[in-house]
């Protein structure tokens, strides 16, 4: 199951759901809370930055997890965009050529990623970078963390400092 999961055709379903689910919670239907938690979490970094540590970790080669986290970055995009211009929801091409820009330089972010399986001085301080990237990010764009963000850190230091891979 893992293997289909962590495939690339698996990565750009997922993609594609995630950024349907990530519009739809910005112009779908008011669900109340659930529905404002929902896009606030998908409208930040902290999650999108744990998927693609999550993606990167789990697929089965450094190659892999850059062909799969492109894919599903580029499904994300191509299912949010669509989605938008489905449900008549206001976007701008600045945002969509920024997102793409991203998305193409997503393989190098999740080869770096695999590197901190490995033990060393390296693989720390790129750990300890995504954690600056995580924080910062987070208090530079979106005025510092919420209480998600204090939720979803916890999975990312398990991921980057406790949990041990195969190499």
């Amino acid at each position: 199951m893992k293997d289909k999961l962590f495939s690339p055709g698996g990565m750009l379903v997922i993609g594609c759901l995630m950024g349907i689910l990530s519009k739809l919670s910005d112009v779908g239907p008011h669900m109340g809370h659930l529905q404002i938690i929902l896009s606030e979490m998908t409208s930040q970094m902290s999650l999108w930055i744990l998927i693609g540590v999550v993606i990167s970790l789990f697929s089965r080669s450094r190659k892999l997890a850059m062909v799969n986290i492109f894919l599903f970055c580029m499904g994300m995009l191509a299912a949010y965009y669509i989605t938008a211009e489905v449900t008549h929801a206001v976007y701008g091409w600045s945002f969509i050529k920024g997102w793409a820009v991203f998305a193409c330089f997503s393989p190098i972010m999740a080869y770096l990623v695999t590197l901190t399986k490995r033990k060393g001085l390296l693989p720390f301080l790129i750990k300890i970078g995504v954690l600056v990237v995580y924080a910062g990010v987070d208090l530079l764009l979106f005025g510092g963390p919420q209480i998600f963000d204090i939720v979803l850190l916890l999975p990312l230091l398990y991921l980057l400092f406790v949990k041990k891979y195969a190499n």
